[in-house]
């Protein structure tokens, strides 16, 4: 089979429920079921969650507000104006993920608001509030709701890798853990330009975990490497797609897959739009393998790294930008 074929590889559904109301035996089957997931095809959405729907709902409206904006608007909050270089207003063709596609799509990324110094760190930037009535309340709330939840993932994966329930706390919840929120607009487009454009071209996510909110349009696809297919990825209502990064799968030896995936441009009569939440974790972490993913005798697939290495050359890599590959601090 070629790459551009497309197959029904079925993306795994997880309840949480049970974990998140505190359901000891209800959280061992969650754990398996994560497990088995991780492994293939590192892709699953989960349900059961507790981020509310209101939140979510008010989120995609201020989105779409945001995104309204006239692009002088836009432009003076282009992420390239912040101190870490990475917060603020991302304009359509900033990535290039596959060959000469421009991706066709426009964002806007906030984190945990920290002092400047630290790659990834420092202040947000935002539109006035007469600009856009309600953006950032809106964002800052969803932020912390995922930055909870995500809190919960983390667990959830490390019970699922026979580890202590806080294995990865202090890695995804101090102060300074790197989280990052940004919200997509991908533009609407013919059928017939749907096969020359990409509203983000292949790749893996660069960091430990992936929380996407995804609205009903539709474009985002896994590959699926024992068939070398394109599978869609369905909106299912309420649900969030999470995916395994190149972190996380060096972190457990290869154990768990990092998924390289794509969305489509909507050939549709509206826009897309979804909100993606990275967890990076802290930048002095080092990233070696985890007791439980090696056997003995065996010898680790990857050297040690930082975190803070291992993200200076990947958004190097993305943004063509030699920038990020100053020496880690």
């Amino acid at each position: 089979m070629t790459i551009d074929q497309i197959s029904k590889v079925a993306i795994p559904v997880i309840d949480i429920s049970g974990y998140v109301a505190g359901d000891a035996s209800r959280t061992a089957e969650i754990a398996e079921q994560l497990n088995a997931a991780c492994r293939a095809p590192g892709f699953f959405q989960i349900i059961g969650h507790d981020v509310p729907a209101d939140l979510r709902a008010r989120l995609f409206s201020k989105a779409a507000q945001f995104h309204a904006l006239p692009l002088a608007k836009k432009s003076a909050l282009n992420q390239n104006l912040s101190i870490s270089g990475t917060r603020g207003y991302e304009g359509i063709g900033s990535q290039k993920f596959e060959g000469d596609f421009g991706d066709q799509k426009e964002g806007f990324m906030i984190g945990r608001e920290l002092p400047p110094g630290r790659f990834l760190q420092g202040p947000n930037l935002w539109p006035e509030e007469s600009d856009c009535p309600g953006f950032r309340s809106a964002m800052e709330d969803y932020f912390a709701a995922l930055r909870d939840l995500s809190v919960k993932m983390f667990r959830l994966l490390a019970l699922s890798l026979r580890l202590d329930e806080h294995y990865f706390d202090a890695f995804v919840d101090s102060r300074d853990s790197i989280s990052l929120c940004r919200v997509h607009r991908y533009p609407s487009t013919s059928i017939e330009m749907t096969s020359r454009s990409r509203g983000i071209g292949a790749h893996t996510d660069f960091g430990a975990m992936t929380l996407l909110l995804q609205d009903d349009v539709g474009g985002l696809e896994v590959f699926h490497r024992p068939s070398g297919t394109w599978n869609a990825v369905p909106h299912i209502k309420d649900a969030y797609v999470v995916n395994i990064g190149d972190m996380m799968e060096q972190w457990t030896n290869g154990r768990y897959m990092s998924t390289l995936h794509r969305v489509i441009s909507p050939a549709s009569n509206k826009d897309r739009y979804s909100v993606v939440f990275f967890n990076s974790g802290l930048l002095d972490q080092v990233i070696e393998c985890i007791p439980t993913c090696i056997e003995p005798g065996e010898t680790p697939l990857h050297q040690p790294v930082t975190v803070e290495s291992h993200m200076r050359k990947r958004y190097a890599d993305s943004y063509g930008n030699d920038k990020y590959q100053k020496t880690a601090q």
